[in-house]
């Protein structure tokens, strides 16, 4: 977990601060800033119909995942031969051909984030898929939840230390390009992630751990099958909610930090350690509430509490406040709830498949991972669109309505899921 987060959360972090960059970033322009018909910019068109097309691969690798009779699994060969290329397209990302503004740049980005994406998600789902088999109840389930989100948030903390360690190769090692630095860190960072992958696929024993069987349901059928189910439909929709909210976020970071406070790029690796600290102090909790609250309840809460806190992100920079305690503050309360949304929603999904597992005598765990992980990626596509695109109403101090619009989205997003969620019917066999 925590080796894929390294590179999704060097691609979310990075992406669009290095392609629209700030005018006080200290970065140079690849592509043009240009808006198109004065809603669209370069970056959101790229980014979404690249996510687009990752998206309908991710039922395609999960009914072969599902039906596979690989003797060595299902699951442990597929996310073995994704490794190397997921290092090397998530490095070419940010390897532009020119050190200007050309259309070049912008063609070679479409294929390095294609690259990625199908790359990453050929690991991604199998991994995910074997969630249901290696937890068999719902202690379990949450138990093995948590730790994956322990992993998760490692990786954003590692990948958050992007800017420090460029800093370090410019000033401890005498990197003069600022671009040249951080394209250096990220390829480590990318080849630390790589061996996080590699100890997992190399310690996980598929066939001793895992008991189920190929799937013999058609792809067509499986998909049927699991959009049919109603619970299902109601986790995911609100999860589609949400993740908007959360990209809008991951997108923003960094200009919520250089342009809304001006304060240095350096200063998101300590607000990462923040919400580490704060979200483990929080993990224990939330599993001591889940069992005696439910789930459910958990989630529609930490949902509510996340929107009200999306406010404080319109506000950052507008109070006679010490810009430091500012965003310390609007981070340690967003870890509150996160803690809960990072661990539960995992849980949930795997009793629904397991669920369905038991009635149907069919096994489609990457079928479900996938068909949520298409939405999600469906979310993120629609939240670095809504992003990028907000924009153009202000990006750089002095200049900053786009930014700060973003907090009011992400209020009605998290908003809008937890009352969907209220339709969700929890299971209550623990």
């Amino acid at each position: 977990m925590m080796g894929w987060s390294i590179m999704i959360n060097l691609i979310g972090v990075i992406l669009i601060y290095l392609y629209i960059p700030p005018d006080n970033s200290g970065l140079p322009k690849f592509i043009t800033q240009v808006a198109i018909l004065g809603v669209f910019n370069v970056i959101a068109i790229v980014t979404s119909s690249t996510r687009l097309i990752d998206a309908v691969y991710d039922p395609l690798i999960a009914q072969f995942s599902d039906s596979s009779k690989n003797p060595k699994g299902r699951r442990i060969p597929l996310m073995k031969l994704a490794i190397i290329p997921s290092l090397i397209f998530c490095c070419l990302v940010f390897y532009p051909l020119r050190d200007e503004e050309c259309t070049l740049n912008i063609v070679w980005l479409v294929f390095m984030l294609i690259g990625f994406y199908v790359s990453s998600t050929t690991y991604i789902i199998p991994y995910n898929a074997l969630l249901p088999e290696l937890a068999p109840t719902s202690e379990d389930k949450v138990r093995l939840a948590t730790w994956q989100s322990v992993g998760y948030v490692f990786g954003i903390g590692i990948a958050s230390n992007a800017f420090n360690l460029t800093e370090v190769m410019q000033h401890s090692f005498g990197v003069d390009s600022k671009i040249h630095a951080l394209q250096i860190t990220i390829f480590l960072f990318a080849v630390l992630a790589a061996i996080f992958m590699l100890i997992t696929v190399l310690t996980i024993d598929e066939k001793k751990y895992c008991t189920s069987v190929p799937s013999s349901v058609p792809l067509k059928q499986a998909l049927i099958q699991t959009l049919s189910n109603k619970n299902f439909l109601f986790f995911i929709v609100a999860d589609f909610s949400y993740f908007i909210s959360i990209t809008l976020i991951t997108s923003g970071l960094m200009f919520f930090v250089k342009v809304l406070l001006q304060l240095p790029e350096s200063i998101g690796n300590k607000l990462m350690i923040t919400m580490v600290l704060v979200s483990f102090i929080f993990y224990p909790v939330t599993n001591w509430a889940a069992k005696k609250v439910g789930k459910k309840k958990i989630v529609i809460g930490s949902l509510i509490l996340l929107s009200c806190i999306f406010l404080g992100i319109f506000m950052l920079g507008k109070f006679a406040v010490n810009a430091e305690v500012q965003i310390f503050s609007l981070i340690a309360l967003a870890a509150i709830p996160l803690a809960s949304l990072n661990i539960l929603p995992v849980a949930i999904l795997a009793e629904v498949i397991e669920k369905d597992s038991r009635e149907t005598k069919q096994n489609k765990e990457a079928i479900y991972f996938a068909v949520r992980y298409f939405f999600v990626k469906i979310s993120q596509t629609v939240g670095i669109a809504l992003f990028s695109m907000s924009l153009l109403y202000g990006k750089d101090v002095g200049n900053d309505l786009g930014i700060r619009l973003n907090g009011i989205l992400g209020f009605v997003l998290c908003l809008l899921a937890a009352i969907i969620f209220t339709k969700f019917k929890e299971n209550k066999t623990i």
